[in-house]
């Protein structure tokens, strides 16, 4: 907040206080989205968070917090990358299951999604991707044609090296310890949306999760 009253000490007849009132009348406001995870995308969020800070920089302001989390979001995808390759060391011919395209549950829309960038390094790396998301698999499709998808999760996971969360759909929370552990070549998960118990999944198998000690339970198996 303290960013966005410097920026509003350069805008003619705009106070904090009312800003503040009116951003707190947003319920989508509070400690429910105070959650750490894989990143933010869609068509509004990155767009607007851009937009602020040449506003800003137009008026001689450096929103230097702003700018920290933009580049924050974009290196969630490279650390859940390097996490990867960390724990599985060659990369090429890997075979990598993303759990999810869109950039939240409930939509099909993968615009500015974390999944595309985190495919991206993947295909780079020359790694081999399978997808699958309830509903935005044909959004994905056009924009992603270099990929593999499945027809459904638990295909996904089909001989895969590594599984990772990108988006939280509630189907995916139903998958079991077992069913990675029984489907796939190498059961290595990242959790990168935080929807799975570390408590029942790293003592099982190489688990891993945005904003977990390394050294949790048994990560590490």
């Amino acid at each position: 907040m303290n960013t966005i009253a410097n920026i509003c000490e350069r805008i003619p007849h705009v106070d904090i206080v009312k800003v503040a009132d009116a951003v707190g009348i947003d319920p989508r406001i509070g400690p429910r989205f105070l959650r750490a995870g894989i990143g933010f995308g869609g068509s509004c969020l990155p767009k607007d968070l851009r937009g602020l800070v040449a506003f800003a920089e137009a008026r001689g302001y450096r929103a230097s917090l702003l700018k920290a989390v933009s580049e924050v979001n974009r290196n969630q995808c490279q650390r859940v990358f390097e996490l990867a390759k960390s724990v599985l060391g060659r990369l090429e011919r890997r075979r990598i299951a993303i759990l999810g395209l869109a950039f939240k549950p409930g939509t099909d829309d993968i615009r500015e999604a974390p999944s595309r960038s985190l495919i991206r390094l993947f295909l780079n790396a020359r790694a081999k991707v399978i997808a699958y998301d309830p509903v935005a698999m044909k959004n994905a499709k056009e924009i992603l044609p270099k990929i593999s998808y499945a027809e459904s999760a638990l295909e996904c996971l089909e001989n895969a090296d590594c599984s990772i969360v990108v988006t939280e759909w509630d189907e995916f929370k139903k998958i079991r310890a077992e069913d990675f552990l029984s489907r796939m070549r190498k059961p290595v998960l990242i959790d990168g949306r935080r929807i799975y118990d570390p408590e029942r999944y790293a003592t099982k198998m190489h688990f891993y999760a945005i904003g977990l000690g390394r050294h949790h339970i048994g990560a590490n198996r």
